[in-house]
C-alpha cells in the first residue's frame, strides 16, 4: 500500500502532465481555427509581393533569395523543365506532388499552409514540409517559375525555443521541488498524528503536537491535544471510580464481617447483640443505598433518553421535599424560607425529587444551628431557575469545580458515612433534562446550588 506522500506526489505530477497534455492540445486548436488561416493568408501576401519584386528585377533574382532566405524563410524555386533550386535550409520532407507544381506553373496559388491537415499532436506550424508552403506563379524573361516557400522555424525561433526550453525546464524542476516539500509539510504533521493515536491506543497520553499552525492541520492537533487530555481526564477518573467504589463497598463489608464474628461469642449480653445486629443493618442499609446510586449513575450514562415524562408541580413538589425532611431541619434547629411561582415542568417526576432532596440534604449537613436554607425559583427566557441557598460553611474556590465528580468529598470529616454520589446524581438528572446545574459559594457564608431547567 502506497504511503499517503507517495500517493500526494503522483497526483500532483500526475496533474503537471495533464496540464501540459490539455494545454498543448489547446493551443493546438486554437492554432488550427484561428492562427493557421491568418498564417496562410500573410504569408500569401509575401509571396505575392516577392513574386512582384521579382517579375520587376529578374536579373537581382538570386541575390534577392538568398537574403530572404537569410532572414528565415525556405525557398524553392521550381522551371517548366522541373529544375529545382532551393534557398536556405532544404525542407524536411519533400513530398509536394507533381501536380500541384504544375497547378502553380499554370497560374495557380497553391495554399499548402491552409490545407494542411490538423491532429491532436499535430502543431502545422513548425512542420518543415513541402507541403506546407505557399506557392505562387512567377514570370521571368519569358519562362514561368513555381515559387514555393515557408518560414524557417530553426532561424526564426531557433533562441527562442531554447529560451523557452530552459524556462520550462527550470519550472517544472522547482514546481517538482516544490510540490515535494510542500507535501512533506502537508503529510508529516498527519504522520505524527498517527503516531500520536498509535501512543494513545497504548495507554500513553504524554503527546506533544506542534499547535502553531493556524491552518485545518494546525486546528486538527489542537484538537486532538485536547481530545488526548479528556481521554487521559476520563482515564485517571475511571480508575479513582473504581478505586473509590471498591473503597466504599470494602469499609462496610468490613464491619458487617467484624460484627458478625463477634455475634459468634456466646457470652455477649443481649444489648450488645442488639447493637451489633443494629450496626450490620445500618452498614447493610448503606450498602444498598450505595447499590442504588451506582445503578441510577450508570442508566444515565448509557440511556439519558430513558425518563418518564410527565407535567409536575414544581412549587408543590419542592414543598413536599420541604416537608418530608422537616424532621431533619428541626434537629439541627434551621429555617426554610420559600420564595416560589407556580410553574409547571416537564421530567421524571421520581428523578427530579431526588435532585431536591439531594440539596436540600447538603444544605442541612453543612449548615450549623441557626442558620437558615432558602428554596427560591423565577421565569427568565422560558427557562425556570431554581436556587437552593445556604448559610453553612461554603465551600473553598479550589474545591469548587471538583464537587460534581463521583465520590468527591469536600469535607471528608462529616461525609464518613456519605458516598460522594449525591452531586453527582443531581448533575446527570439535570442533563438529561436538558439542564444545568451550577455552584456558587465562599467559605463562611454559604453556598448556592442553582439549576436551570427549559420549560414546555
Amino acid at each position: 500500500m502506497k504511503s499517503l506522500y507517495v500517493r500526494m506526489c503522483l497526483v500532483f505530477c500526475s496533474v503537471i502532465l495533464i496540464s501540459g497534455v490539455l494545454g498543448f492540445l489547446a493551443s493546438n486548436f486554437y492554432y488550427q481555427s484561428r492562427t493557421k488561416p491568418k498564417n496562410d493568408a500573410k504569408l500569401t501576401q509575401m509571396a505575392t509581393d516577392l513574386k512582384r519584386f521579382l517579375e520587376e528585377h529578374p536579373a537581382t533574382m538570386e541575390d534577392y533569395l538568398r537574403s530572404t532566405a537569410a532572414l528565415g524563410y525556405k525557398i524553392l524555386l521550381v522551371d517548366e523543365q522541373g529544375k529545382e533550386s532551393f534557398y536556405g535550409h532544404p525542407f524536411r520532407t519533400n513530398d509536394l506532388a507533381e501536380k500541384e507544381v504544375q497547378n502553380v506553373l499554370d497560374g495557380q496559388i497553391y495554399h499548402g499552409i491552409a490545407r494542411f491537415p490538423s491532429g491532436l499532436f499535430i502543431t502545422g506550424f513548425f512542420d518543415n514540409q513541402l507541403k506546407n508552403t505557399i506557392g505562387v506563379p512567377v514570370a521571368m524573361d519569358g519562362q514561368t517559375y513555381a515559387l514555393f516557400m515557408r518560414p524557417d522555424a530553426d532561424v526564426q525561433f531557433g533562441e527562442l525555443r531554447s529560451f523557452f526550453a530552459i524556462l520550462i525546464g527550470v519550472m517544472l524542476l522547482f514546481s517538482l521541488w516544490f510540490m515535494l516539500v510542500t507535501v512533506l509539510h502537508i503529510v508529516k504533521p498527519i504522520t505524527r498524528l498517527t503516531e500520536a493515536t498509535l501512543k494513545i491506543s497504548r495507554g500513553r497520553y504524554d503527546i506533544q503536537l506542534y499547535t502553531a499552525r493556524r491552518d485545518e492541520i494546525g486546528q486538527l492537533a489542537s484538537h486532538f491535544m485536547v481530545m488526548s487530555r479528556e481521554l487521559e481526564r476520563t482515564n485517571r477518573a475511571r480508575q479513582e471510580f473504581v478505586a473509590n467504589v471498591s473503597h466504599e463497598i470494602e469499609s462496610p463489608l468490613t464491619s458487617i464481617q467484624g460484627f458478625a464474628h463477634t455475634l459468634r461469642d456466646n457470652k455477649l449480653t443481649e444489648a450488645q447483640r442488639l447493637d451489633y445486629l443494629g450496626i450490620i443493618e445500618d452498614e447493610s442499609r448503606r450498602l444498598s443505598a450505595l447499590g442504588k446510586q451506582l445503578l441510577t449513575l450508570s442508566s444515565l450514562d448509557y440511556d439519558p433518553g430513558a425518563l418518564v415524562l410527565e407535567n409536575i408541580d414544581l412549587r408543590a413538589q419542592l414543598r413536599q421535599v420541604v416537608k418530608l425532611m422537616e424532621y431533619q431541619l428541626s434537629a439541627h434547629g434551621l429555617a426554610v424560607r420559600l420564595h416560589l411561582q407556580e410553574v409547571t415542568l416537564c421530567g421524571d417526576a421520581n428523578l427530579l425529587y431526588q435532585v431536591w432532596t439531594n440539596l436540600l440534604s447538603n444544605a442541612i449537613k453543612y449548615t450549623p444551628e441557626g442558620g437558615f436554607v432558602t428554596i427560591s425559583n423565577r421565569i427568565e427566557d422560558n427557562r425556570c431557575i431554581i436556587t437552593v441557598a445556604d448559610t453553612g460553611v461554603g465551600i473553598a474556590e479550589p474545591e469548587l469545580p471538583m464537587i460534581f465528580d463521583r465520590f468527591y468529598k469536600a469535607d471528608r470529616a462529616r461525609s464518613d458515612k456519605s458516598s460522594g454520589l449525591g452531586l453527582s446524581i443531581a448533575k446527570a438528572i439535570i442533563g438529561s433534562h436538558g439542564g444545568e446545574i451550577s455552584a456558587a459559594s465562599r467559605p463562611g457564608e454559604g453556598t448556592t446550588f442553582t439549576v436551570v431547567l427549559p420549560l414546555l
